[in-house]
């Protein structure tokens, strides 16, 4: 008991920081409005042969439920080594529009691959996840460009269910995550993402959420031509709308994270 109050200690103490970081970032650059995400995935948990996948499409408003400006389509395959370790390997096409002129087609394209790595950690009713993410990215650009670039993502998920010890069928449950962004490449330190929601999974099969999501991208300090430029910050908060439908019949714990 006293080890769980330590870790609990710690964990709030962490999104505290972590929430005071996000308005940070955001409170040095204008104000914009808050956007929306929705996401819809379909997953067939590893189960007792290990083995599964997941499906899902995602769109963005720039504002909130309208203004669509970019959209996911994701899928992959992975395998439960046990209870607490998850290794994926999964791809998606991403799209970038200028809200105001969809017609135009997109201003760039992505294709992604990523190599995963789940350790989920138990300990009563603080469920932690931390995910460890490898991505290869391929843009298309509207003039022509195509760069490749490599990025490392890192996100330490926390879920608490609230009217039972574990997230199983009609579990009302809370959600918080802070993620990081890194370019091998530099500058190192490239995006920040921190969320928090509230979830309920209906059965077997059914997982809602509703949360809230802030994103800061960073612009690393510049020295050209005898002038200094610092680092700048642009954030954005997002009301997400997330949808599960799980394949299948486990009825064991499995812990409701987003894949994106």
């Amino acid at each position: 008991m006293k080890r769980l109050r330590v870790v609990a200690g710690l964990t709030i103490s962490l999104l505290i920081s972590s929430l005071v970081s996000s308005y940070a970032q955001t409170s040095i650059t204008p104000s914009t409005p808050w956007g929306t995400w929705f996401i819809g995935t379909v997953q067939l948990p590893g189960g007792d042969k290990k083995w599964g996948g997941f499906a899902e499409v995602q769109a963005r408003g720039n504002a909130v439920f309208h203004q669509f400006f970019y959209r996911e389509l994701k899928g992959g395959v992975s395998y439960d080594l046990n209870d607490h370790f998850t290794f994926s390997l999964a791809g998606g096409h991403y799209a970038t529009y200028d809200y105001q002129a969809l017609k135009d087609g997109p201003l760039n394209t992505e294709t992604r691959f990523w190599q995963q790595l789940i350790v989920n950690q138990y300990l009563s009713r603080l469920k932690f996840e931390h995910r460890y993410r490898v991505e290869q990215r391929w843009f298309t650009y509207r003039d022509g460009t195509t760069p490749y670039r490599n990025r490392i993502r890192y996100r330490l998920n926390l879920f608490v269910p609230l009217n039972k010890p574990t997230i199983t069928a009609k579990t009302a449950f809370l959600s918080f995550y802070d993620e990081l962004f890194l370019n091998p490449k530099g500058p190192t330190f490239e995006r920040n993402r921190v969320y928090g929601g509230v979830g309920y999974q209906l059965d077997n099969h059914w997982i809602m959420q509703v949360g809230w999501v802030n994103q800061t991208n960073y612009n690393p300090a510049t020295f050209e031509s005898g002038i200094f430029t610092p680092q700048s910050a642009s954030g954005k908060n997002n009301v997400v709308l997330a949808l599960t439908y799980r394949l299948g019949r486990n009825k064991n714990e499995k812990l409701p994270s987003q894949t994106d």
